[in-house]
């Protein structure tokens, strides 16, 4: 893998630390574990990424406003196998799970002779941020010991929480270890409370003296054989040397309120909610998770993918990476029948893409635009309702004083 991702790459021998602004050490480790292995974390992360994972990228070029599809090789690459490991939803999921794991998520451009050949995303343990001769490169260390250094300008680098650090997301251990050593605690507590309920608790006092060997003795056996997983009909047995007082302990749980609490803080730390979870959302929940989280995500990848991407000249020729969604296939029914009888007249939509709305696949001819014989250009309104030329005057023939072409009065 490594060996096909970087190929025969030479990273520079000699490098420096990155010097920072604010003079921190340029380094940052992998700590998503943490919080990709809590139960609620890896949950909320899961809701964000597959859902992130929906957008699909294009590559588009504006031209004298408009926009043009290329249907290009990086386009084919973005929208079905960035890499040999990968399909385009894989890749994206991961890239999102990564970010929103560590606050950082890095993918290698891979390139062969100038042109991309695949995009990886890089499961580092640490990246260090060193120089060599005036530019900047980044350091991986990985799980296996293999090391790698490659120039900053070949990785799309995606931050969360991006504050106090030059280069770096923050660091989320510090911001969430909070609320997920609560929500640990909390379910440690109903283990604890459901083993503590299934066993006898009290003290034995026996009704003659014995020797502190002979007490721990019968104490021993007493618990081996009454108070183990074996007794499973909680009864005990004991003749007249000794009583058994039981004692009655009430264990303390966190009630449904503190528990709804402490859920509620990781759903706001991931940007999530109960219902976008469990995929029971209206069309109002779901635009609005999307303007809060997932825009921000496409946003991000969109400007990222276009900077890397494309050399100056390219960008300005008008070569974009666009990840969009649609939308409108989360609307009801009803809105979905609304926004094509109002926008398909005006000749906003094509046929396909009314039907991809409904889920549709696509048609022979269907990128035709079809429009209403209710509408006309406004420059045209003249002509199309009174049969008036462009540029004739209102009641003449268009000399200022409405008079003949001869200068005379006319008859």
């Amino acid at each position: 893998m490594i060996s096909s991702i970087f190929g025969g790459k030479k990273p520079p021998q000699t490098t420096t630390y990155y010097k920072m602004l604010n003079d921190s050490v340029p380094v940052f480790t992998d700590s998503g574990d943490e919080i990709y292995d809590s139960d609620i974390g890896r949950t909320c992360i899961d809701a964000v990424a597959r859902n992130a994972a929906k957008l699909k990228p294009k590559h588009i070029r504006r031209i004298n406003g408009d926009i043009l599809n290329t249907n290009s090789n990086l386009e084919r690459l973005l929208q079905i196998r960035p890499n040999p490991y990968m399909n385009a939803y894989d890749f994206i999921y991961k890239t999102v799970s990564q970010l929103y794991s560590n606050n950082n998520a890095f993918i290698y451009i891979q390139t062969v002779g100038g042109m991309i050949t695949g995009f990886f995303p890089i499961n580092f343990s640490t990246v260090e941020l060193v120089e060599y001769q005036g530019d900047m490169y980044c350091r991986f260390s990985f799980k296996t010991g293999f090391r790698m250094t490659v120039p900053y300008t070949d990785l799309i680098h995606l931050r969360r929480h991006f504050c106090r650090d030059d280069i770096f997301g923050e660091d989320g251990r510090k911001a969430y270890k909070p609320t997920q050593t609560l929500i640990n605690t909390i379910n440690q507590g109903i283990v604890n409370a459901i083993k503590s309920s299934a066993r006898l608790r009290g003290f034995m006092k026996f009704t003659s003296t014995l020797r502190p060997e002979d007490l721990k003795k019968q104490k021993d056996e007493f618990v081996a054989d009454y108070m183990g997983i074996n007794n499973d009909g909680g009864i005990a047995a004991l003749d007249a040397k000794a009583d058994f007082t039981p004692l009655e302990s009430k264990s303390m749980m966190a009630d449904s309120e503190q528990m709804e609490i402490a859920r509620q803080n990781a759903y706001r730390y991931f940007g999530v909610n109960e219902k976008i979870i469990q995929a029971n959302y209206n069309e109002d929940e779901w635009n609005a998770f999307y303007e809060s989280s997932l825009e921000p995500i496409a946003i991000q990848l969109s400007l990222e993918f276009t900077s890397k991407c494309f050399t100056a000249r390219e960008q300005g020729h008008g070569n974009e990476i666009l990840f969009e969604a649609n939308r409108l296939q989360y609307a009801s029914a009803k809105t979905k029948i609304s926004l094509i009888k109002e926008l398909s007249p005006l000749g906003l939509l094509k046929i396909n893409e009314g039907r991809e709305i409904f889920n549709l696949g696509p048609v022979e001819d269907g990128e035709k635009r079809l429009v209403s014989l209710n509408y006309v250009d406004s420059a045209k309104a003249n002509k199309y309702q009174v049969g008036e030329e462009d540029g004739d005057a209102e009641g003449g023939n268009g000399n200022k004083d409405g008079g003949t072409e001869d200068g005379g009065g006319g008859e």
